[in-house]
């Protein structure tokens, strides 16, 4: 019998901020998708590395997603942090990924990385569902 389980820590984050950080960050994909911009992955990649190596709190998405909870009032939500920085770690991944296959003029793997990570995106904001757990699960029984 297998349990199901997700990265687990004693650290608790507020899932309505990250869900609101998912959200801003879906729109900088859409405006990367349309503009091929490429300072915009940069600033993805800039951002994702302060949450996972700085502070959230220097983060600019984090600060914005933290201010439009506010000024919406939204409630609080704590969940475990693991996954969701685990899923940080997948987006800084993605970004660095969708960075390089940019670079290196290989489109058709940009925009398929883009859309896996732009599904991700939505799986979070709009259902609530962290991918981070599943995909830990899966590397859980594949190391077992």
């Amino acid at each position: 019998m297998s349990n199901k389980s997700c990265p687990i820590s004693l650290v608790s984050v507020d899932s309505n901020i990250a869900r609101i950080n998912a959200f801003y960050t879906g729109i900088l994909v859409v405006i990367y998708f349309l503009t091929l911009q490429t300072p915009i992955l940069y600033f993805l990649i800039l951002d994702f590395s302060t949450r996972l190596f700085l502070k959230k709190e220097y983060s600019f998405l984090f600060i914005l997603s933290s201010a439009t909870k506010d000024i919406l009032k939204f409630p609080s939500k704590k969940v475990d942090a693991a996954p969701k920085r685990l899923a940080n770690y997948f987006g800084l991944l993605f970004s660095l990924l969708i960075t390089a296959a940019t670079l290196l003029e290989l489109m058709t793997l940009m925009y398929i990385l883009l859309g896996v990570l732009f599904l991700c995106i939505l799986l979070e904001v709009i259902f609530n569902y962290c991918l981070g757990c599943e995909i830990y699960h899966i590397y859980k029984r594949i190391m077992n």
